[in-house]
Parts: C-alpha cells; structure tokens; sequence
C-alpha cells in the first residue's frame, strides 16, 4: 500500500484528486482485509423486490446476516434512526459490536473493520451507482483507507459510474487569498479507497481522465474574476498546455486587431483587462478527424452598458464556463491518448463598461467580414463565439466544429438547470451527444433550429442583427441561428449549458456552484462520434 499524506490541503494548480486503487481480494473470504487494515468496509445494498400484499420486506442487506454472522439490515435501521431500504444514494454506517478485552470468545466478524458502510444501489444503473458514489464519499470523509466491494460482479460500466459519483462528490471549492493564486482546497472523501474486483484498474484510470477535467472546469469556473483577467486565463491555458505537451497559440489585443476580431475586442474594450485569443491543439501520430472546440470566454459579466441586476451579475464570475470546458477537453484528451485529432479555441474577453464600452446601435465588422448590429450588449457571448468559430472553420479546417457557452437565459429557463440545450446540423451527431449524456450524467436535449426564424436576426443597417428586435420567442434558438451563419456549413454542434453549468446547491455529485457540466460529455462524445 502506497503511503497517504495525512495533510490532504493542496494547491489546486497540482491536479491532485482523492486516491482510489484496486486491490485484489473478495468481502466473502476477507482476505484482503486481514492483510491490511481499514477504517470500513463498503456493502452494497439493492431494494428487495415489492410483494403485492403484506409487509414489504427490508433491504437486500438481509443477505449479510449469513455473511458476517449479524443482522445488518437491522443494525441498519437502529444507526440510520429510520428504515433502510437501499435506494440509491441512501447510506448508513453500521458500527460492528466488540467483545470485551481478555475474552475468549471469537465473533463471526472477527478481523473486519469495525464500521460497515450500507451503500443504496438502487436499480444498479450508471445513474444509480453514480449516486451510491457520491453518497459514500460523504459518509467516509475523513477516513484513513475505506475498503469497498460494493462494485464486485457489478460490471465495468456500474463501476465507472460509482468511482465518477465518488470523485465527483470529493470535490471541495478552493479557497483563495493565499499563498497560491490558483486557489488551495482540502480533499473530500477517505484518505485512499480501495476497490475489490476483477479488472478494476484501468476502468479506475479512464475515469480519473473525465473527472480531472471536470475538476478543472470548476476550478477555473470558481476563480475570482479579481485574479481571473482574460490574460491570467491565457496564461493559465498556456502553462497547462506546454506542461502538457501540447501545441498553443496566444493571440493578444494587437494582434486580434490586425487580424479583424471585431466581436472579441469590441466585448473587451469596456474593461482595463484587455482580451485575448488562445488556441490548444492535441494531435495523435495517426488520426482521421479534427473536431474543434469554441468555449465562450467571458471572464466576467457585468452585462456592459446593458448592465445586469445586481443578484444576476453575482455568479457571472463562471461565464467562461465554456471556455473551461473547452480547455479541459483538449488536454483531457492529449492525457488518454485520444485517437481523434482536437483542437480548443478560447476567445477570452472582461465584458465591462467604460468610455471605450460598445454601444446598442453599433455595427460591428466580424472577423469574416460579415457586419453585425448590436442590440444589446449583454448579449456578448455569441460576438466573441461567432469571431473565434468564423476563425477556426477558416484557419484549422475542422471536420466537426462545436461551440459550448453558457448563452441564453432562455435555455435554462427552458430546460432548467439539469439539461444543456443542444443544437446541431446532422442527426448522427446529436445521436452521439445524447447517448453520451446519458452515459456520463450529463444529459442533453436536442433544441429545434427553426428556419421560420432566421429572418429575426437579419439587420435593415448590417448583415445581420445578433438579437432580435421583435423576437419570436425561443431566444435560444435566435442565439443558434446567428452562430450558425459563421460556421461555413461544416457538421456543427452548439451547446447552450446556461442552465446546468452553475448550481445553486449541491446534489448527489454537484457541487454547489461551478458544475464542470459538459467536459465528460464531451470527452465521451468524442469517443463515439461516427466515423466519417
């Protein structure tokens, strides 16, 4: 067993996420647990099947009575203060009784830990496990080593949802003003989690890969926007990126001005912290397609001269929750060797206002050269995506393009905060989003583009008009439709995660605040696009 610090507080710049590892061992032998010791012992508990009349009959815990020589379902009961059924997420502790010291009497449970945690399981689904993982990494925070067969027999898919909801749920917010800008936390759940089972290992290490991103999402997400300039977040890309071996690209305020980005800077003339650009790149030694992604980078939204009510501009420190998500994907993809070729594009900008603010009534030139007039300046996400998608179908000649942004009020109004809106031109794509959203938890919800109502975005002054004067409802559609003009007919998706990017409480494996929703769904997504 490797040695575990017991001071778990870390600079969050280290990466650093809660140890799980897989050992080799069975509950029924306790082999493994002989060998080494442990603060407890995970059980998984499945509901017993209803009957139609009389008592329903208690958890699937009852099983363990042949087991371990006790009546835990019971012993369940009187330590959880109430029935426990094993639904899923449901966990109570069980602390084993002792014999007295000098005794001679053997227990049944003899060389076990002395607390057994009853984990729900439900119906076993990823849904389920993920939740009896989150569960157990707050019941076990704290702990020194925690054993768990809670995931034996349970198959690989089960036991990469249950180690997701663990890791996802360890999570803990950074905290800042110290002595590192990126922010330090203490880490939830056991000091180590043990898994027992068969070819656990690499299911463990796959997963490790999508929560680091989303990790990294929410860490970037929770960064004050005091220290998360549009520069502070270029160089933060850049520094992962090199140390990741990757290729990157830093286009500053001089250089987006010679080349005619006219939604980034107008967006970031308003604030003192000037924008930027940053493009990462990750290219396998063989592959078959480019897929690129555009997240929308707004270090933080004050709504511009079209200024926001104060309770709505408190969280819009996380409205570069896109670019995050973008970021993390490319690099989580460089680390599992992905076989697609991937490149995330960051438009970065502080939409603030000032004497150099952009104005409704403004005509804007686009990086394309398409001319756009300005409605509302509170609508700068899709200005600075439409510049960085027009760049990139132009410059990197994507076969897919996808864009993801916190954008409208209107898909999480729609969908409230557990959906993100998805919009794309080719049916097999959006196939591959949803599945891949179920699969992660992260689920999607395929939006209409409504050709009826493209002719709301056009201008009687410019090309077009980036918010509609007399809207037709469907804001989240109108914002897609002007997306859509600058993607030059390439497969594309847009992903509008207003809505479950941000939380405002926490909930199985969300945290409250920054979700990281949208980079496992884009990592698996990309794992199960159609071949071209």
């Amino acid at each position: 067993m490797p040695d575990i610090p017991l001071d778990r507080s870390t600079s969050v710049a280290d990466g650093v996420l809660p140890d799980v590892v897989a050992a080799e061992g069975t509950v029924l032998s306790c082999t493994f647990l002989t060998d080494e010791e442990a603060d407890a012992l995970v059980v998984a508990v499945a509901p017993a099947p209803e009957v139609e009349d009389g008592p329903q009959p208690r958890a699937g815990a009852v099983d363990a009575t042949t087991r371990y020589g006790v009546d835990l379902a019971d012993l369940a009961d009187r330590s959880g203060g109430s029935r426990f059924v094993g639904r899923a997420g449901e966990v109570v502790t069980c602390e084993l009784p002792r014999v007295h010291a000098g005794s001679t009497t053997t227990l049944p449970w003899a060389g076990l830990p002395s607390r057994i945690v009853l984990v729900g399981i439900g119906d076993s689904s990823p849904t389920a496990m993920r939740r009896a993982g989150a569960a157990l990494a707050r019941e076990i925070d704290g702990l020194d080593r925690v054993v768990s067969a809670a995931t034996q027999g349970a198959g690989a898919d089960a036991t990469r949802a249950y180690v997701e909801g663990y890791l996802l749920a360890a999570y803990r917010s950074p905290r800042f003003g110290g002595a590192h800008p990126e922010g330090e936390r203490t880490l939830g759940g056991a000091q180590q989690l043990v898994l027992l089972g068969e070819d656990v290992e690499p299911v463990i290490a796959a997963v490790r890969d999508e929560v680091a991103a989303t990790w990294l999402v929410r860490d970037l997400a929770a960064t004050p926007s005091s220290v998360k300039t549009p520069a502070w977040l270029a160089a933060r890309a850049e520094t992962l990126a090199v140390e990741a071996g990757l290729d990157v690209e830093v286009l500053e305020e001089d250089q987006l001005e010679a080349q005619g980005f006219g939604g980034i800077l107008a967006v970031g003339h308003g604030s003192q912290s000037a924008p930027r650009l940053v493009r990462v790149s990750w290219e396998p030694d063989s592959w078959s397609r480019h897929v690129v992604v555009v997240g929308k980078g707004i270090t933080f939204d004050t709504g511009g001269l079209s200024i926001k009510p104060r309770m709505s501009m408190i969280p819009m420190k996380t409205d570069m929750a896109g670019a995050a998500v973008a970021l993390a994907t490319v690099l989580a993809a460089a680390r599992s060797g992905l076989s697609e070729k991937v490149t995330a594009v960051l438009p970065l900008a502080e939409n603030h206002f000032g004497a150099s603010s952009y104005r409704p009534g403004d005509v804007l030139r686009m990086w394309n050269g398409t001319t756009v007039e300005i409605a509302n300046t509170d609508a700068e996400g899709r200005l600075v995506l439409a510049d960085a998608l027009a760049w990139a179908s132009a410059t990197l000649d994507p076969d897919v393009l996808v864009d993801v942004a916190t954008l409208t009020g209107a898909a999480s109004m729609g969908l409230g905060a557990h959906h993100g809106a998805l919009f794309t031109t080719e049916d097999a794509l959006a196939a591959s989003f949803e599945s891949s959203g179920e699969q992660v938890g992260e689920p999607v919800w395929r939006m209409p583009l409504v050709a009826e109502y493209a002719p709301a975005i056009r201008s009687t002054v410019a090309d077009l008009r980036h918010v509609p004067q007399d809207p037709p409802g469907g804001g989240a559609i109108t914002a897609a439709l002007f997306l859509q003009q600058f993607t030059d007919g390439r497969p594309w998706v847009h992903l509008d995660i207003a809505g479950p990017a941000r939380s405002s409480k926490a909930r199985h494996e969300i945290p409250e605040g920054p979700t990281g929703f949208g980079a496992r769904l884009l990592l698996r997504s990309l794992e199960s696009l159609p071949r071209p």
